[in-house]
C-alpha cells in the first residue's frame, strides 16, 4: 500500500474493533479511516455471508462426533465450494438498502429504547 494513499477500514461494532489498542494504534496511523457497518446489518459484511453460505449448506443438522469431525466437514464443502464459485452477486439497490434501514428506524424508534 503506498504510504501517500489513504486507508478506510469497513469494519462491524464488534468489540474488539474498538478496542482501546486498536484506537490507540489508528491514533497514531491517521491515514486510517475507521467506518462502521451499523449494527443488526450482518448482511452488508461479507463474511457473515460466506458464514451463513457454510451453516446452510454444511453444518446445519449436522451431527458431528468430534470437533475435528466438524472441521473435516467444513474443509470439505470449501473444497467443493471453492472448484465452482463465482463472486458474490450484490442484489440490494441503494434505495432498497436506505429503505430498510427507514423501516428499522421507524421500529425501533416504536420500542421506548
Amino acid at each position: 500500500m503506498p504510504k501517500k494513499l489513504d486507508v478506510h477500514l469497513i469494519v462491524d461494532n464488534y468489540a474488539t474493533h474498538k478496542h482501546a489498542t486498536v484506537r490507540r494504534w489508528l491514533a497514531t496511523r491517521p491515514r486510517f479511516h475507521v467506518h462502521y457497518t451499523p449494527t443488526y446489518s450482518s448482511w452488508l459484511n461479507q463474511v457473515e455471508i460466506w458464514f451463513n453460505i457454510i451453516t446452510q449448506r454444511a453444518i446445519r443438522r449436522g451431527t458431528f462426533r468430534s470437533v475435528r469431525d466438524l472441521v473435516t466437514k467444513i474443509e470439505r464443502f470449501v473444497q467443493r465450494y471453492n472448484r465452482r464459485c463465482q463472486p458474490f452477486v450484490w442484489t440490494a439497490t441503494p434505495d432498497s438498502i436506505l429503505e430498510k434501514i427507514e423501516r428499522f428506524c421507524k421500529a425501533v424508534a416504536g420500542t421506548g429504547h
